[in-house]
């Protein structure tokens, strides 16, 4: 069994960085990751300023909570408003919304309650069958099986979910049809691959020709993952490669794919602050309608705001800016009392990026 201590080695480090200085020289690089967890590793080990100056790693659209759509966290917020028991993770309690929060709405009164799985939420359903006990799931294809799963259980009549579940790959394919800067290559989110593969990404490297490799999430597998990327470049190749050998695998995990196919149907889905991105959002099928929270309830329309005036998440997540670029950040937008989604979660770029410039 390999020790952590072997992805933390300064030597192995030392001689990968030597090989991305010659495989870089000459040129500058952008390459982009989506994964927070990615982040926090990047941030928390000072890998930037390990790289040489003309690599710049950056932040893309990782975080779950922060690109929850205004309109899904407005919609948590009148059901907890019209009395139902609201679970969900506690990140999603803090994020801020159009006028108010999920926690804001607890400090009035309403029953919001932090939970660590889904099945949590169903047993709270089971022991109290007089409520009507919404789930709000949040996440990407890895939360989507454990939601999936339960579904395909039959809850209890009193139990549905409200969910803001996003696919990665579309919003992957968002940031090379912008305009701005170039994607030179993609580090893929490792907990993303292992349940959909390095497959799922072989499309998108090959029809844009841009590098993809899954990484864990140890320093050397960022470093490791750099270098690849910059090895596919030197030999003008576009393929989704796989750093993380030790869990992902290029099929991904089968079962849990076939339980994401028969509770999920995917669809055009709303991203805060990046719009509508096609194919990109799973919906629960229409057999289970009962247990959908946005057809078992009425929810009146509302004018949704994803972004507060004078926030700048939608650059953040675009990796268009850092978030130190953004005037309110650590000011106006701290941990405490966040201003914008991308100073929230434990995944969000803002507040790793603050956290780790507090240290």
């Amino acid at each position: 069994m390999i020790s952590q201590s072997e992805f933390r080695n300064s030597r192995y480090a030392d001689a990968i960085l030597s090989e991305i200085r010659h495989l870089s020289e000459g040129r500058r690089f952008r390459i982009v990751h989506v994964c927070g967890t990615h982040e926090d590793t990047i941030s928390r080990h000072g890998l930037r300023t390990l790289l040489p100056d003309n690599i710049k790693l950056v932040a893309g659209p990782g975080c779950p909570v922060c690109v929850c759509a205004a309109e899904d966290v407005d919609t948590a917020i009148e059901l907890a408003r019209q009395g139902h028991l609201i679970t969900t993770f506690g990140d999603m309690v803090n994020v801020p919304s159009t006028s108010s929060s999920l926690a804001k709405e607890r400090a009035q009164g309403a029953d919001v309650r932090i939970v660590y799985g889904v099945n949590e939420a169903v047993g709270i359903a089971q022991n109290n069958s007089e409520r009507e006990v919404v789930f709000v799931g949040v996440g990407f294809e890895t939360t989507a099986p454990t939601l999936a799963v339960e579904m395909l259980r039959d809850p209890p009549s009193n139990f549905s979910m409200l969910t803001s579940l996003k696919a990665i790959p579309p919003a992957m394919e968002l940031l090379l049809r912008i305009e701005g800067p170039p994607v030179d290559g993609f580090i893929t989110p490792g907990h993303v691959s292992a349940i959909i593969g390095t497959n799922a990404f072989e499309p998108l490297a090959k029809r844009h020709h841009v590098p993809c490799v899954a990484a864990g999430f140890e320093p050397l597998d960022v470093l490791e993952s750099v270098r690849m990327i910059l090895t596919q470049i030197r030999d003008n190749r576009a393929e989704s490669e796989n750093e993380y050998s030790r869990v992902v695998r290029p099929e991904g995990n089968r079962y849990a794919q076939q339980a994401i196919r028969q509770a999920f149907n995917l669809g055009d889905g709303p991203w805060r602050g990046l719009g509508v991105i096609k194919d990109s959002a799973y919906y629960l099928r229409s057999k289970f309608a009962e247990h959908d929270s946005r057809k078992r309830f009425e929810v009146p329309r509302t004018n949704s705001v994803d972004i507060l005036p004078g926030c700048m998440c939608h650059k953040v997540v675009l990796g268009m800016i850092d978030p130190v670029d953004c005037p309110l950040f650590g000011k106006r937008c701290v941990p405490d009392n966040p201003y914008g989604p991308c100073m929230v979660g434990h995944e969000g770029t803002c507040r790793i990026r603050h956290e780790n410039l507090s240290l």
